[in-house]
């Protein structure tokens, strides 16, 4: 009996799913239409193809920006009836020297949130191999992370983008020793000349009570003095310095 009523259940999923699967599909030409429409009218997508099955839209072609390809498939998703898309478009616009990349995304991103609250509490960083681009490190809350990623996908040159950023957890813990070792740090006669420069300040990523360190100074003496003022903020867990001392110095 248990047999018999194992294989009723099964036959029932099975055949809900294929309801479900012809339900799906029935629109299938009408997506297809409304599909070819969008990317007819659309000057940046006249490589693009597209099919549809059971409501999963599968784009294939070429665009010359990452951002072209993020768009498509956003214009797509909103289109009535689908229920998926596959993107499978290739970024095929300029190819751009990795190292010559990487050096212009840095700076762009470093000159972003100059002027915002949060520019000295964000640190992230870019990797760039044959086009691909990858962002990682903390950001505050989202806005530096999600500018990041715009600037990234609308350079020319960029294949594709890989997501590392972590946003941090909003905590009033946190944001309390974020004040006070920024205080620490730029009141400091030595280091408060690292304020002078907003693209380049020395960066304080506090996750859960324990503080980071990030950016380049100019000597030793300046990062060791960085670190013995960020320790003497009261409250944190621990106190890692990563900053690199310029070799250039």
């Amino acid at each position: 009996m248990k047999r018999q009523g194992f294989a009723l259940t099964l036959a029932l999923l099975v055949l809900l799913s294929m309801t479900a699967m012809a339900a799906t599909g029935r629109y299938d030409q009408q997506i297809q239409q409304a599909v070819s429409h969008k990317i007819h009218d659309t000057k940046q997508l006249q490589n693009v193809s597209s099919s549809v099955e059971d409501g999963i839209v599968t784009l294939t072609g070429t665009v010359s920006l990452y951002q072209d390809k993020l768009d498509a498939a956003r214009k797509i998703k909103k289109l009535a009836n689908v229920s998926g898309v596959r993107n499978d478009i290739v970024v095929a616009g300029e190819t751009v020297p990795d190292d010559q990349l990487q050096k212009k995304l840095t700076k762009q991103v470093a000159y972003d949130r100059v002027g915002y609250f949060d520019n000295t509490f964000n640190y992230l960083a870019l990797g760039v191999k044959d086009g691909v681009v990858t962002i990682s490190g903390d950001a505050l809350w989202d806005p530096p992370k999600d500018d990041a990623l715009a600037i990234v996908a609308r350079t020319p040159g960029v294949k594709d983008v890989v997501n590392e950023v972590k946003v941090l957890p909003v905590s009033q813990f946190d944001d309390s020793i974020r004040v006070r070792t920024a205080r620490a740090i730029y009141r400091d006669t030595v280091l408060g000349k690292y304020a002078t420069d907003p693209a380049h300040p020395i960066r304080i990523v506090v996750d859960n009570g324990h503080v980071t360190l990030y950016g380049t100074v100019e000597n030793t003496m300046d990062k060791n003095i960085a670190g013995l003022r960020a320790s003497s903020v009261p409250g944190a867990f621990s106190v890692e310095n990563k900053l690199v001392v310029d070799k250039r110095g």
